[in-house]
């Protein structure tokens, strides 16, 4: 609970925690199992920005392989050693996320506009505009 920052909510139902607390809870459980593999479906959901970022340097720290569905792209980028883009139901694209993530992809898979930055080795992704169409 410690790790997870969870230790405020321990003598609290479940039912009473807020989104974000209990997709806090659940990874902690998750975790406490030592698990070799983690499959984690939008665990940054219902987190704000700090809780997010501390989830996904938890996850990172954390000695197992993790796969995550993840939409917001620059975190994905940051916190991920190998990105899946799925189009149409099927891989775009898979590679590191510095090969992965560029401006024609990002507007052909999801019909909107960037330009992609590198920073510090990461593409930063900043969304423009929605393409015609």
């Amino acid at each position: 609970a410690r790790t997870t920052r969870t230790s405020h909510v321990l003598d609290r139902a479940y039912s009473t925690l807020s989104g974000g607390e209990r997709q806090r809870v659940q990874i902690a459980r998750a975790l406490a199992q030592e698990p070799t593999e983690l499959l984690l479906d939008e665990p940054t959901n219902h987190l704000d920005v700090r809780h997010q970022l501390e989830l996904l340097e938890l996850v990172r720290a954390a000695r197992t392989t993790t796969v995550m569905a993840l939409h917001d792209l620059n975190l994905a980028a940051t916190y991920c050693d190998t990105l899946v883009v799925l189009a149409d139901g099927r891989v775009r694209v898979a590679g590191p996320p510095a090969e992965v993530l560029t401006a024609e992809l990002v507007a052909d898979v999801y019909d909107v506009q960037a330009v992609v930055t590198l920073v510090d080795e990461v593409p930063h992704v900043r969304f423009t505009g929605v393409t015609s169409a």
